[in-house]
């Protein structure tokens, strides 16, 4: 593997995956400007409460805060906008499918950059019910105890 080929990590929404469970993941590029593009790279973006929406056969992306890049002066923009999501033909309307059934939601999970390229990585999901929330906690926190006691044994 090259280095250019792997991926590198900038945020992950961490609150996605512990209040819906995910059922499909689907990797997305984003249409940017390029002063977003360097913010991006310097970390400052936040996914928290961002969702997708599929609108006149397209998919489109709100509430992405990218912070404004100090250097960019006029050439920055909205750091909430809405943003393009770059998709295939068939995953839009595989993804249109599945945001019309009931219960289903669209998240962005997480942004990463792969091969020079701003990425978005979202999800289908459906919510979960606080019972759930709380039995995924006290299911963790049991397999923590077993790592401990096995870490303990050797």
């Amino acid at each position: 593997m090259n280095k250019q080929d792997e991926r590198k990590i900038i945020t992950a929404n961490r609150k996605a995956r512990h209040e819906y469970s995910i059922e499909e993941t689907y990797t997305a590029g984003i249409a940017l400007a390029g002063t977003e593009v360097k913010s991006i790279r310097a970390g400052r973006v936040n996914l928290q409460d961002s969702f997708v929406r599929i609108e006149g056969g397209e998919a489109w992306v709100y509430n992405i805060h990218i912070s404004p890049y100090e250097q960019g002066n006029r050439w920055n923009v909205d750091p909430e906008r809405r943003r393009k999501l770059l998709l295939h033909r068939q995953e839009i309307n595989r993804l249109m499918g599945k945001y019309q059934e009931r219960g289903l939601a669209i998240i962005p999970l997480s942004i990463f950059i792969e091969r020079g390229y701003v990425k978005l990585e979202i999800g289908v999901g459906r919510g979960k019910k606080l019972y759930d929330r709380r039995e995924a906690i006290t299911e963790r926190e049991i397999e923590r105890d077993r790592q401990r006691q096995l870490a303990g044994r050797e």
